[in-house]
């Protein structure tokens, strides 16, 4: 796993991030899907353990992917598509703003059956403060400090 992870990540099409909190493993997070040209775009996933979940782990993390991908990187898009009962993950891209676009029937082969999912998506443009910054100006309680 690990040997195609970073094959594909020298190829440009994907950006594996290890997720630590506290320095501990936390999570994991990938943008995959990585294309270039008039597109420009990608995907993410990822996934917290439950130990942290709740405490703005993922949200923070992928507000940071997406930034880079913006700044960095030079993707234009990011989607994320999540199952339509996984509560938890779809709060991820609500507290962080994306823009909810629609359904995806059958779209993943997950756990024995191919699976909808709900697609939520963020370009550049509306983000050019960053996605970070706009998050921890829109929540409550939420530091601009990073550490």
């Amino acid at each position: 796993m690990v040997r195609h992870l970073r094959g594909e990540a020298q190829a440009g099409r994907m950006l594996p991030f290890v997720v630590e909190y506290e320095g501990r493993l936390a999570g994991q997070l990938t943008v995959a899907g990585i294309t270039w040209g008039s597109m420009c775009s990608g995907h993410i996933g990822y996934w917290v353990d439950q130990a942290v979940a709740g405490r703005g782990v993922m949200p923070t993390a992928v507000a940071l992917a997406v930034d880079h991908c913006f700044r960095s990187v030079g993707l234009h898009r990011i989607e994320i598509c999540i199952r339509p009962e996984n509560v938890p993950s779809r709060r991820v891209v609500e507290k962080l703003g994306f823009r909810e676009e629609g359904t995806r029937p059958r779209y993943l082969h997950i756990d024995g059956a191919w699976r909808d999912h709900l697609v939520f998506a963020l370009t550049a443009e509306e983000v050019p403060e960053g996605l970070l910054t706009r998050w921890h100006r829109t929540s409550p309680g939420r530091s601009t400090e990073i550490k």
